[in-house]
């Protein structure tokens, strides 16, 4: 099964290219020198979904943060399977764009609902934490978003969204499967 993953949020520097460089790396890599996403990367990860003998391929989309770069990547993505938004806990303005980019998002699929999930990264930081975790989940569930917490410098936690959305696009494989089956008279 294949699928591409749109990872993306407004704001540089919420640590979406190092949470994607952690799952693809299984935790080995985590870049503490590194430059901004000024386009888009493309990484391909297999994930073997528990409790099944099947696997999803993942094409995680990581796409630039800035704002001058968003439109044009926009053009790139095609049609994503799934939705990975990140922000920053110690940001509450990076919080606060996800809802201008849920919108841009929901604009660029035409009303297709596509599973997703809301990350909160930079959990290491309670300190200097601006976003609860109770406000966040709370918005993620209005969106139709799982709500996961993460620690990419840590890494902490880094794999648990995107094996969440293996598994939503195995099952919503699945349902697809059954469907065009049951239409079949045989």
């Amino acid at each position: 099964m294949l699928t591409r993953l749109l990872q993306n949020s407004r704001d540089a520097a919420v640590g979406k290219s190092a949470l994607s460089h952690i799952f693809y790396s299984d935790g080995t890599l985590f870049q503490k020198n590194y430059s901004m996403t000024t386009g888009v990367e493309l990484l391909m990860k297999c994930v073997n979904i528990p409790e099944t003998k099947d696997s999803v391929e993942l094409y995680i989309i990581d796409s630039a943060g800035k704002e001058t770069l968003v439109e044009a990547c926009e053009k790139m993505w095609g049609e994503p399977s799934l939705l990975c938004l990140v922000f920053d806990l110690t940001s509450e303005q990076s919080f606060a764009n996800c809802s201008c980019w849920m919108e841009r998002v929901r604009a660029h699929c035409q009303g297709l609902q596509i599973p997703g999930v809301l990350v909160g990264n930079k959990s290491d930081l309670s300190a200097r934490r601006e976003v609860q975790a109770s406000v966040a989940k709370e918005w993620a569930q209005s969106q139709g978003l799982e709500y996961h917490e993460t620690s990419a410098k840590e890494m902490e936690n880094c794999d648990a969204p995107l094996l969440s959305l293996a598994r939503a696009f195995h099952s919503l494989y699945q349902e697809r499967r059954e469907t065009i089956q049951n239409l079949n008279p045989g």
